[in-house]
């Protein structure tokens, strides 16, 4: 493997959620126990969560990974209080500073990719206002964690729903990203889809990249889906291009039905663009200077046979 890519993985350490006991950012709950059990548990929750990002950052420190995605769902049903009202946030920012402030010391990139309700394309005001609460949760976060303001702490998701007209869903975006407070501005980025009906690097970089600013983060198995009539090489280029001196963020995976022969079972249907438990190519960064989150189901797994495979002295 080139030495220009770095590798990372989203969300879940499968190692150490397995322990006893787990260590894990992904504990929530239904919307009719928040109900029952209200703020106090989400609190509580949260507070559990938070205290175990430590702990995974330096599980990744010591295994040579420097690029993390962590998980959306630190703060059960976020969408229904202000961070500050929690009775735990005291401690939360303690334990939020202490985690960020060890990624930072030992350069470990940290970003968030918000659900795929964050619609900034949406034509329904309810939806681009419930967008701008989740993102301004998040961009909260990052300040918490003493993330750098820029696109090294990035904030990454779809542009959303083209609704039969690329061109004014992608102006609407551009409009809403206006009314995102600052700290979230500054992280944002956008990602390609894996549909063709949907938003290609092109669409992205024209409509959005030339106009706003906004960085691309390329997805090399969504290509293959919307190709925008470049090349693989062509997209990743033009998307690196919106970067500026930041290391551009790309995300790799490979489809689950392409590598049936490895791991599907028999009889199980499996959709092109489902991602696959671990990645089997090399990645080809085309002689750039990349940071990889591998999006494969084996999450840190994935990493380790990857770098067996391609990676061996």
């Amino acid at each position: 493997m080139s030495k220009q890519i770095q590798l990372g993985y989203a969300c879940i350490n499968m190692e150490l959620s397995s322990q006893k006991p787990r260590i894990t950012t992904n504990r929530g709950m239904i919307k009719r126990t928040f109900k029952k059990k209200g703020i106090e548990y989400a609190s509580e929750l949260a507070l559990l969560n938070v205290s175990n990002l430590l702990p995974i950052f330096q599980w990744n420190i010591r295994n040579k990974i420097k690029v993390f995605r962590m998980s959306s769902c630190l703060f059960p049903w976020s969408s229904e209080y202000e961070l500050c009202e929690l009775p735990d946030y005291e401690m939360i920012c303690i334990k939020l500073a202490e985690a960020g402030n060890y990624a930072l010391q030992h350069g470990l990139r940290l970003s968030f990719h918000p659900g795929p309700f964050n619609i900034l394309s949406s034509p329904t005001e309810k939806v681009v206002l419930n967008t701008i609460k989740d993102l301004s949760t998040h961009g909260e976060i990052m300040d918490l964690l003493n993330q750098p303001r820029d696109h090294r702490a990035k904030i990454n998701v779809h542009a959303g729903g083209a609704y039969k007209d690329h061109d004014n869903a992608l102006k609407r975006m551009c409009v809403n990203f206006k009314r995102l407070p600052e700290n979230v501005q500054c992280r944002l980025t956008l990602e390609n889809d894996d549909r063709a009906n949907l938003f290609s690097v092109r669409h992205i970089y024209e409509n959005v990249s030339k106009k706003i600013g906004v960085p691309i983060v390329f997805d090399y198995h969504h290509h293959k889906f919307c190709t925008g009539d470049l090349t693989e090489q062509e997209a990743l280029e033009m998307a690196v291009s919106t970067w500026g001196d930041i290391v551009p963020t790309c995300h790799y995976s490979e489809s689950a039905a392409w590598q049936e022969n490895k791991e599907a079972k028999p009889g199980r249907l499996v959709k092109p663009n489902a991602h696959s438990d671990y990645v089997y190519e090399k990645i080809n960064n085309y002689g750039l200077r990349l940071d990889v989150v591998i999006e494969a189901k084996a999450k840190e797994l994935a990493i380790a046979k990857y770098r067996k495979d391609h990676c061996a002295a």
